[in-house]
């Protein structure tokens, strides 16, 4: 099995992620591709960033709040569990050694984006990722 190429993911990000974008008002994606393939959608401070990292194989999403004070992370997965909209892990996958690997992968990351962005939003993403523990870096 082969590692998707970047345009690859960003195709898929965005047939995915498109949708969920669009009823949260999300902007982006902004693309980049640097050490790994980046898709980052952002409202206000709050930002979902997806990755690709092709030497792992896997696809993973973060959420993070970066304002000028400052930057929280918190990989998707540990924050629905810290808020208590997952009872366990596992939920999903971050394999993506493959063009369907990465789909569904995605697939099953964008269902919790859905469920963790209603208690981020208004204005709470800083204070519900601090409760929730995310790492600070300033």
């Amino acid at each position: 099995m082969a590692v998707p190429k970047a345009r690859f993911f960003f195709e898929e990000v965005r047939a995915i992620y498109g949708e969920v974008a669009d009823r949260f008002q999300l902007s982006g994606p902004v693309e980049k591709e640097w050490v790994v393939a980046s898709s980052r959608y952002s409202v206000g401070e709050l930002v979902y960033a997806v990755m690709l990292d092709r030497r792992e194989g896997s696809v993973v999403t973060s959420v993070e709040v970066n304002s000028d004070s400052i930057f929280l992370s918190m990989e998707l997965e540990d924050l629905a569990m810290a808020l208590g909209v997952v009872d366990r892990r596992g939920g999903f996958s971050e394999s993506a050694r493959s063009q369907k690997q990465l789909k569904n992968s995605l697939l099953g990351q964008v269902v919790y984006v859905e469920l963790v962005h209603p208690l981020l939003s208004e204005g709470k993403a800083e204070a519900v990722m601090i409760q929730a523990g995310a790492r600070r870096w300033r």
